[in-house]
């Protein structure tokens, strides 16, 4: 089978769970024999960032906002757009601040989503037009609902299968202003029309989309996230020094603060005073202030020393970054759809602590590698971390049901054996 997945890249700038998602699933169809092509639309994808030769960027950011913003450069010269989706521009615009901020973009969201009938309708047609032309692919899997105005000219061009996966739409969407997110969840239900099937990345995420798009039961099929368990190497948790993690883009929506907060309490206690906090996951320019005031919080209550920042977080540097911590914690303030994350910390032999919020107790309950904490407080997270960093038994305990539930429940493998099971079933529709 021929899958051509077309996924938003983010430059590779922050942890990018929804591009990791997209790359894992892939090795592993390939895996199965299945030929899979990577479509990245507006910037690099998170692990491709350093190879753009093979299929271009479709979309480039750059050019996308220039053309949304200021109907002059709809009309620039070829040369002009070509440099402006070039491997160092599209880089460096992942850096910037916006580039993956909704607040702003309300009016570029509904444009794509209109699709055809949208203000990129020519960018549209050349990608329509190299996955008939050059690509031909069996099936067509869109990465996430925000895509959707891609999907009727797809099957009206191909006459092919359009799945689409759904993670953590609504965290976009609601960040926009109230007057714009009606229109946009409405234009997301039409434009699913032409969608053979949903697949949410949890039964959580499952209900959250049916409050918000019209979809039937029919076209939703559950499949969570995976990891293969060989690609980590779990160190004895307790030859750890006691370290916190937090892994994830260094931003306040990924509650951050709620996790500084936590250890400042925490380290209040003598009890805790060798516990230290190492931090990683990438940021963009958006983020910059907010991660200067965690710093001076960290700063004023006398902890800069027992807190670690770390830049790279890619490869080995995220091995590394397992092998140095006992827990991690990614607060997000809302909750979300899965957190890939997890599955890594977890395969890694490394629980979790996260607030009771999206589906991260629907993942904690079904692999047994981690806690959930009650409402999403720095004093509830602070005691959640106090009651376990120390606790070697219960850590041990926790560390080996994550790595089996790993194994068990979400191994990369038996995921993409789902998804190809969906696709097959799209196929005979």
């Amino acid at each position: 089978m021929k899958i051509a997945h077309i996924i938003p890249g983010s430059g590779g700038s922050f942890y990018c769970g929804n591009c990791m998602r997209d790359s894992k699933y892939i090795r592993a169809l390939k895996e199965l024999e299945h030929q899979v092509i990577k479509v990245p639309l507006y910037l690099p994808i998170f692990d491709d960032a350093h190879d753009l030769d093979e299929i271009p960027v479709f979309y480039g950011a750059v050019n996308l906002y220039l053309k949304q913003q200021f109907p002059i450069f709809r009309h620039m010269p070829a040369f002009i757009e070509h440099a402006l989706d070039s491997k160092s521009v599209l880089e460096m615009a992942a850096r910037k601040a916006g580039s993956t901020r909704a607040k702003g973009l309300e009016g570029m969201t509904i444009s794509m989503l209109l699709g055809e009938d949208g203000g990129q309708k020519e960018e549209l047609e050349r990608l329509v037009d190299w996955l008939a032309d050059e690509a031909k692919p069996d099936v067509v899997h869109l990465s996430n609902a925000l895509l959707l105005g891609l999907a009727h000219r797809i099957k009206q061009r191909m006459d092919v299968p359009v799945i689409c996966s759904l993670q953590d739409e609504d965290v976009w969407v609601d960040a926009m202003d109230d007057h714009f997110r009606k229109d946009v969840w409405d234009l997301m239900s039409e434009r699913g029309k032409d969608v053979d099937v949903f697949i949410p990345v949890s039964d959580y995420f499952s209900d959250e989309i049916h409050q918000r798009m019209v979809i039937p039961e029919t076209k939703m099929q559950t499949v969570h996230l995976g990891v293969d368990a060989y690609d980590y190497f779990p160190k004895l948790i307790t030859k750890k020094e006691p370290v916190i993690g937090y892994l994830s883009r260094m931003c306040e929506e990924n509650g951050l603060a709620v996790l500084v907060d936590a250890f400042i309490l925490l380290r209040k206690s003598s009890e805790y005073s060798t516990v230290r906090l190492k931090i990683t996951g990438g940021k963009t320019d958006d983020d910059l202030n907010f991660i200067r005031e965690q710093k001076r919080k960290i700063s004023k209550a006398g902890l800069e020393n027992d807190v670690f920042w770390v830049d790279e977080f890619e490869g080995e540097e995220r091995q590394k970054f397992f092998d140095s911590v006992r827990l991690i914690s990614v607060p997000v303030l809302i909750g979300e759809a899965f957190g890939l994350y997890m599955l890594e910390a977890m395969a890694s032999g490394i629980p979790m602590v996260q607030p009771a919020l999206g589906a991260f107790p629907e993942v904690i309950g079904i692999s047994g590698g981690g806690v959930v904490y009650g409402d999403n407080k720095p004093e509830l997270l602070a005691q959640a971390l106090g009651e376990l960093i120390f606790d070697d038994a219960r850590l041990l305990e926790l560390s080996a049901a994550g790595q089996a539930g790993v194994k068990a429940h979400f191994d990369i493998h038996a995921q993409a054996q789902k998804m190809v099971a969906v696709y097959e079933g799209a196929l005979k529709q």
